[in-house]
């Protein structure tokens, strides 16, 4: 293991021709830790010396992974409760120094510092935290995360000598791509990294201000909504788009929240429009109901004993506009419903559940989309209505 008091001296250009650069020092500090260990254990396989931080290295050690704490790299020790740890200028200049800077790498090896070349942080779970009913701020406050973010945008800033890895789901791709390069990470992967990186932080800290702002005010000065990718979607509005559905972060539930396809080609955009109007009319009926959408507009609602008496009465209330239509039932669907279903043009059909004859009878057509929602009744309520206006956004 490198004497950090001596680890600057004599380091190779970590740098080649091509962009690419060679990983020999990693520090890892995740809150999240799913995945983290294999990719630890991937990563000294291929020599590369891990620095870590409290639990993260409490776990790497357990799995019998080498692993030098971040106070020996620093020379400080964890003060405060562990507030502070990583806020240090060791660790910052490691992170932070241009490789093709003579003056920023002997000042490096004047101060025993060896670089880092790639960071695996992710931050703690205040989304997670203040999604949940009755949280209090002291505990929202503690989940606010300082050297997380610092370590992230630092080593994002520098990509073009750094790699920074912030999602568990792109461990893979980076261990992949290091095992089948001679331990190196290309330009064209750590600029992509970096673009994840600064989109975490930004949505962290888009959480952080609305939660302070729609709590002390009804309209605060700044309205803050980050949200993430959910779905690539087959088109949109007119079949030359392109389109994708994003969803709120820290929403609890969201138009395609607890629902599964059975059958069927993706959604398009006007499919999701369609399937959010059907299942916010839907929601408010108790009874066996059926709703049929068709451009954003019910063309049927009904109510009945059993699902098959509430969709012929849908039916039966716009039958030329229901061709080609959203249709949504508050029951399940069995054989005989999924026989008459069988005789129209239904682009999506969702449902609680579909018995084997249904799904025998409504996979004949290549067509239709088959939607299992495993609850009902999904939509909270919402505080505030947001719609959107040229340039700008309406919210009451």
């Amino acid at each position: 293991m490198a004497d950090p008091v001596t680890a600057g001296e004599g380091r190779e250009p970590s740098t080649a021709a091509d962009g690419a650069i060679s990983v020999r020092r990693a520090l890892i500090s995740v809150s999240d830790k799913t995945g983290v260990v294999d990719f630890a254990r991937g990563l000294s396989r291929l020599g590369v010396e891990i620095v870590s931080t409290g639990g993260t290295a409490a776990a790497l050690r357990e799995a019998d992974l080498e692993v030098l704490d971040v106070a020996e790299l620093t020379g400080s020790p964890e003060i405060l409760d562990g507030r502070v740890k990583t806020l240090h200028p060791r660790l910052h200049a490691a992170l932070l120094a241009a490789r093709d800077d003579p003056e920023h790498m002997e000042t490096l090896e004047a101060e025993g510092i060896d670089p880092i070349d790639l960071v695996c942080v992710n931050l703690y779970p205040f989304e997670r935290t203040v999604a949940r009913l009755q949280v209090s701020e002291t505990e929202a406050v503690e989940n606010i995360d300082i050297g997380g973010p610092t370590m992230i945008r630092a080593a994002a800033k520098n990509h073009r000598f750094v790699a920074v890895v912030v999602r568990p789901e792109s461990y893979d791709a980076v261990l992949a791509e290091l095992e089948d390069s001679d331990g190196r990470v290309s330009a064209e992967t750590r600029h992509w990294l970096a673009n994840e990186a600064f989109a975490l932080t930004a949505q962290y800290d888009a959480a952080i201000s609305r939660w302070y702002g729609l709590r002390y005010e009804a309209f605060p000065g700044h309205w803050v909504m980050p949200h993430e990718k959910f779905l690539d979607l087959s088109y949109g509005e007119n079949p030359h788009q392109k389109a994708a559905l994003y969803v709120e972060v820290g929403a609890r539930s969201h138009v395609l929240s607890r629902v599964s396809k059975r059958h069927g080609r993706a959604l398009s955009f006007n499919n999701v429009l369609d399937l959010d109007a059907a299942r916010r009319v839907l929601d408010d009926l108790e009874p066996a109901a059926c709703v049929i959408v068709k451009h954003n507009n019910p063309c049927g609602v009904a109510i009945g004993e059993q699902a098959n008496d509430a969709y012929e009465k849908a039916l039966a209330c716009d039958p030329l506009s229901a061709f080609g239509g959203v249709i949504a039932l508050n029951r399940s669907v069995d054989g005989a419903l999924a026989e008459r279903l069988h005789e129209h043009f239904i682009e999506v059909l969702i449902a609680p559940a579909y018995d084997q004859d249904a799904l025998e009878v409504l996979k004949q057509k290549e067509a239709i989309r088959l939607l299992e929602a495993t609850e009902q009744r999904d939509y909270e309520p919402r505080e505030r209505d947001v719609k959107r206006v040229r340039g700008g956004l309406l919210v009451q």
